[in-house]
C-alpha cells in the first residue's frame, strides 16, 4: 500500500471512531474545520482588535475565555490584522457553505490555553511563569505559530475524506491561506530566532522546537522546529532555516482529526482542555476515542 492510500485509510479508521453511531459526511467534516477556524479567528481578533467574534460568527456560542488586544508593533500589526480578516472570513464562509448544519463555536480559551500548551513543551525550562501570546510581537508570532501550523495538517488529513468536489475546492482553498499565514509566521520567527524569550531565557529557535516537539509527541510525530540543524549530514552553523514543515517528498504533512485534537486539547483527544476546555462541537469531538 502507497503512503498516500495508508494516510486515507488511518484518517478514514480515525474519523470512523469519532462518530461510531453514523457515516461520516462533508458537513461533518467542515463543522469540525468551522471549530479550528473559530479558534484562530477568535485569538487573531482579540490580538489584533481587542474583542472576539460577534455572536452571529460563533453561532451563539459563548464568548471566549482569556482574549485581549496583543501590544504590538506598526509591522506585526498589520500582519495581524490581515490574518485576523482571513481567519473572521473563513469562518463566515464555512457558516455560509453549512447553512442550517453549522455548529455553534464552543467555549474557546485564548488566555490560559496557550499558557497550558507552553508550560507542557516547556516542562522544566517553564520557571513557572504564565505565557501570553498578547505581551509583545514575538509572543504573539509564537502563539500563532502554536496555532498555523495544526490547522494546515488538519485541512491537509481532512480533504481527501470529502465527498464533494465543491467541498474539496474548499478546503484546499482554505488550507492554502493558512500554509500561507503558517510561513510567514515561521520566517518572522526564523528572522528573530536568536532573539531570546523573556523570561524563559531561551532562544525563539529553542522556544519553537520545545513546541514542535511536544505537537509531535501527541500529533503523531508530524512536525518541525523553524530550524534544520543538520543538511546532508553536516551539522549548519547557524542552523539554516526550516521555512517549510514537510515530509521527505516535501510533502505537508497530513493529521487525523485525533491528532489534531490531542494536540488543541493538550494531551488527549480524550480529555478537552487547553484551547477546548469542553471540547469541540459536532461529531467529530474525540470523545469515542475513550471508548
Amino acid at each position: 500500500m502507497g503512503r498516500s492510500n495508508l494516510l486515507i485509510v488511518t484518517a478514514l479508521a480515525a474519523l470512523a471512531l469519532a462518530a461510531p453511531s453514523q457515516a461520516v459526511t462533508d458537513a461533518d467534516i467542515l463543522n469540525f474545520a468551522l471549530n479550528l477556524e473559530c479558534l484562530e479567528a477568535t485569538f487573531y481578533s482579540y490580538a489584533a482588535y481587542g474583542s472576539g467574534l460577534n455572536s452571529t460568527l460563533r453561532g451563539d456560542g459563548p464568548v471566549a475565555i482569556g482574549g485581549k488586544k496583543a501590544m504590538l508593533s506598526s509591522a506585526v500589526q498589520n500582519y495581524a490584522n490581515e490574518v485576523a480578516r482571513d481567519e473572521i472570513n473563513h469562518v463566515a464562509f464555512l457558516r455560509t457553505a453549512l447553512g442550517a448544519a453549522a455548529v455553534a463555536c464552543p467555549q474557546i480559551d485564548v488566555g490560559p490555553g496557550f499558557a497550558a500548551i507552553v508550560k507542557a513543551a516547556l516542562a522544566s525550562a517553564n520557571m513557572n511563569m504564565t505565557f501570553s501570546p498578547y505581551d509583545d510581537d514575538l509572543d504573539f508570532l509564537l502563539g500563532a505559530f502554536i496555532l498555523e501550523d495544526v490547522g494546515v495538517t488538519a485541512y491537509n488529513g481532512a480533504a481527501p475524506l470529502l465527498e464533494s468536489k465543491k467541498n474539496l475546492g474548499a478546503a484546499a482553498s482554505i488550507m492554502a491561506t493558512e500554509a500561507y499565514h503558517g510561513g510567514i509566521i515561521r520566517t518572522l520567527l526564523y528572522q528573530r530566532g536568536y532573539d531570546m524569550v523573556k523570561p524563559y531565557s531561551l532562544q525563539t529557535v529553542d522556544f519553537a522546537q520545545k513546541v514542535s516537539n511536544l505537537r509531535a509527541t501527541v500529533g503523531g510525530g508530524k512536525d518541525q522546529g523553524i530550524t534544520s540543524p543538520m543538511a546532508n549530514g553536516v551539522m549548519n552553523t547557524p542552523y539554516s532555516s526550516n521555512l517549510v514543515p514537510a515530509d521527505s517528498n516535501s510533502l505537508v504533512f497530513a493529521r487525523t482529526p485525533t491528532e489534531v485534537l490531542n494536540i488543541v486539547y493538550g494531551g488527549s483527544a480524550a480529555k478537552p482542555g487547553a484551547f477546548y476546555p469542553k471540547g469541540v462541537n459536532g461529531n467529530i469531538n474525540g470523545t469515542a476515542s475513550t471508548a
